[in-house]
């Protein structure tokens, strides 16, 4: 079998298909993230959402034993807007991260691998691939960093020449023996943008992430959200992508190449009261198409209150005070009568102190007692 010139196939083919990048690897173990691994482990700076253990993530033929080449592509997808919608003072917005804009990229990436694979099998028929987009058991950045596709910058993300870091990762495991690319240098130099912007400092340091502290990671968390965090959030819903934003590498940086990836800006930047009270059905029609939708609605909408806490947003009230009195999560009714704390008029705070006589659950009291805390400050001061 030529490799070579399979190879060459295979890139033409997949420009053919819509795939931006495309690079090749090695699948050998990957040693020094193992003990990256073994390390975040140990300080619990891991977010729980990792599949695998530690050997299935940097073993690849412990995934399909006669690996010998990993294909590594990178779809681009938009960092900006066009005309996106502004929030008013009646009618507050939220945000979802550019990585949730449009159709679910997991989804993208699978169809173009699948594509992929199916090219490969035509041309070598006894070939054996195994493709996987993210929820898959190896480190798509380390994967495309041996692969040449980009270099993994100080805030962990891969940073490709063309692209910026704003691209999507899948690979494709095969037992052909291709002659892999060489990686990319890394080129942060000293900046440290990154590091010194990222509002909770989840970026311990350069290349490494504690998950627990980083934003994008609780805003897909379940349970009520650590006080200490509560004001870094802002106006966020879903992600975020400040240590993206202020990379230098990223500076002009706008590709609009697939339709998929469009942002459809009503809902992406999506008004924030209407997700208070939004159906299982409506959620999953108006969201359930974004990569951002996969934790279910209740992360969404606990993360809608305490961006309406965060905008003060008097004319929330009563839909917030509706929130308190009906909702039978006690995630989203401790996080209402917190945010009508923080919103601070005397309307709110009598509807906590109205809603404190009938809650049962004690962690809904502590977040009431929290919410009328806000009034003792503000005398105080």
């Amino acid at each position: 079998m030529n490799t070579a010139h399979l190879k060459q196939e295979i890139i033409d083919y997949s420009k053919e298909i819509g795939i931006d990048k495309i690079g090749f690897a090695s699948a050998d173990v990957f040693g020094e993230l193992k003990e990256r691994l073994r390390r975040q482990q140990e300080l619990k700076f891991q977010s729980g959402f990792e599949k695998g253990s530690n050997e299935e993530r940097t073993e690849p033929q412990r995934l399909l034993p006669e690996a010998q080449s990993i294909l590594s592509i990178a779809l681009a997808y938009p960092s900006r807007m066009i005309n996106p919608p502004k929030g008013t003072k009646e009618e507050r917005r939220g945000i979802f991260a550019r990585a949730s804009w449009g159709t679910d990229y997991h989804h993208v990436l699978r169809d173009r691998l699948e594509k992929l694979a199916s090219f490969i099998k035509e041309k070598v028929p006894d070939s054996t691939n195994k493709l996987m987009v993210d929820t898959g058991e190896l480190s798509d950045r380390a994967v495309a960093e041996r692969a040449g596709i980009g270099f993994s910058g100080k805030n962990t993300a891969i940073i490709t020449k063309e692209f910026g870091s704003f691209v999507y990762l899948g690979e494709l495991l095969t037992n052909i023996p291709f002659v892999p690319d060489e990686p990319v240098e890394d080129s942060c130099g000293d900046c440290r943008k990154c590091l010194d912007a990222c509002p909770t400092g989840a970026l311990v340091q350069g290349g490494q992430l504690n998950a627990q502290r980083c934003i994008a990671f609780l805003t897909q968390t379940k349970d009520f959200l650590p006080d200490e965090f509560r004001s870094k959030i802002g106006n966020r819903v879903y992600g975020c992508d400040t240590c993206q934003v202020v990379c230098p590498r990223n500076k002009g940086i706008d590709f609009h190449i697939h339709p998929e990836f469009e942002p459809d800006n009503e809902t992406e930047k999506p008004k924030l009261k209407p997700m208070l009270r939004i159906s299982n059905r409506e959620f999953k029609e108006t969201f359930g198409h974004l990569a951002g939708s996969w934790r279910g609605k209740k992360p969404l909408q606990r993360n809608a209150l305490i961006a309406l806490g965060h905008f003060k947003d008097k004319t929330a009230v009563e839909e917030i005070t509706a929130v308190l009195n009906n909702d039978p999560r006690p995630v989203i009714r401790g996080t209402a009568a917190w945010t009508l704390g923080k919103i601070g008029t005397e309307e709110a705070f009598q509807a906590i102190e109205e809603a404190m006589v009938n809650e049962q659950d004690e962690q809904v009291l502590v977040e009431m007692e929290k919410g009328l805390q806000f009034r003792s400050n503000a005398a105080v001061r």
